[in-house]
């Protein structure tokens, strides 16, 4: 017997070491099979219907989501990047056919008061070309020339580890989706918890990052909402475009639909309207930025066995600690923690303090009058109940 506790113990040593070296290998990759995982939950239940729908071929159905994915986050992108290009060749096409009619002098009627003056003594300048300024200009940019070249290696070096990580995503996410059921089953199975408690507490996961996603949609929509009402009222240029890109930025943790209407306050104030400036910029850190601290939690809370301001304090100090992956860390932490509290009390809660129907044949034998000690009057006749005692307990 000695023995076999001895294995057992140096099994379960090997189980922790293997645990902690799978974590080193999985850590670099960590966010990406965090979120292929949270995927996978949520589009379980398309997963299982485009199964059926393709006869039982998961892989093609796994892989169809997946190009769905794919196309959705690709397709706003390249919608915004053909705009810009679009305005921009607008705009050089513009300044091109003033400055051949006009020359540099006639571009000043197009420039806002507020800055004219800057922009006069700039055309000066240029227009002098004096030694002196080219030469300023030369030794600024040789100044500023690391600077702009450390900025852009650190830029595409973003832009990989971005890429990598949605590509390890992407790949998770796929394998989850065809084989995600098994791997249930054998966490199941190998798991020292009582059979079915491994399931819920998946379960639990699974419901809790599908309330925060399409919280996270929907917040998203109300905020690009709310910024729409003070594009308008704003007179901002191309509105919707602004409005398209606020729902965009909202679904980013980092930056939030916010910082949008402060760059279009800005570009209210660089050309003259100080007034749909200061009203813009308010609008936004005041309604819709605290929507999302506000429309969020009500949201999320729809599918959470949480109070509402649990939810909301799980996501800030989530989102706090983990960055932007805490939004969905933080509430999965707090119904991990409710989760298993629950499943205890019911499953390992304390008995002694329920009340217990005792046997008949655990009843001590009758007594005659005569031998029985006197007791006081009792107003319940009942001994059939007897709190916070068991059959065994020793008198």
């Amino acid at each position: 017997m000695a023995t076999e506790k001895g294995a057992q113990r140096v099994f379960i040593g090997l189980i922790l070491l293997s645990l902690a070296l799978v974590f080193v290998v999985a850590f670099p990759f960590f966010e990406a099979f965090f979120l292929a995982a949270v995927l996978a939950g949520a589009f379980q239940g398309l997963q299982n219907w485009l199964t059926r729908r393709f006869r039982g071929r998961r892989a093609v159905a796994a892989g169809t989501i997946c190009v769905g994915i794919i196309l959705a986050l690709l397709a706003p992108v390249t919608a915004l990047t053909a705009f810009i290009v679009a305005e921009v060749s607008r705009g050089v096409e513009f300044i091109s056919n003033v400055v051949n009619q006009k020359g540099l002098e006639g571009l000043l009627r197009y420039v806002p008061g507020s800055l004219r003056g800057h922009a006069e003594r700039v055309m000066e300048s240029v227009q002098s070309g004096s030694a002196n300024v080219w030469q300023t200009v030369q030794e600024h940019v040789s100044s500023q020339g690391a600077v702009a070249a450390q900025t852009v290696g650190g830029m595409l070096m973003a832009t990989g580890t971005m890429a990598l990580q949605a590509t390890m995503m992407m790949i998770a996410l796929y394998f989850l989706l065809v084989d995600g059921g098994q791997l249930v089953g054998w966490l199941e199975r190998v798991s020292p918890l009582r059979r079915g408690q491994t399931t819920e507490l998946l379960i639990e996961f699974r419901d809790v990052t599908k309330s925060v996603l399409t919280s996270s949609v929907l917040t998203a929509g109300v905020q690009a909402l709310v910024a729409m009402v003070g594009y308008f009222i704003a007179r901002v240029p191309v509105p919707l475009f602004f409005t398209a890109i606020t729902f965009l930025f909202a679904l980013i943790p980092a930056i939030g639909g916010a910082a949008v209407c402060l760059v279009a306050a800005l570009l209210l104030l660089a050309t003259g309207h100080m007034g749909f400036a200061i009203f813009l910029a308010a609008w936004g850190i005041i309604v819709v930025g605290l929507s999302d601290n506000v429309v969020k939690p009500i949201l999320a809370k729809r599918g959470m066995n949480m109070h509402g301001a649990l939810v909301f304090f799980s996501l800030l100090g989530g989102l706090a600690v983990f960055g932007a992956i805490g939004l969905l860390l933080g509430p999965l932490i707090l119904a991990f923690f409710l989760a298993v509290v629950r499943i205890y009390e019911r499953d390992y809660g304390d008995r002694r303090t329920q009340p217990l129907i005792v046997p008949d044949s655990a009843r001590p034998p009758p007594t005659s009058l005569a031998s029985a000690p006197r007791e006081p009057p009792r107003n319940d006749t009942s001994e059939l109940i007897i709190p916070g005692q068991s059959p065994n307990d020793s008198h």
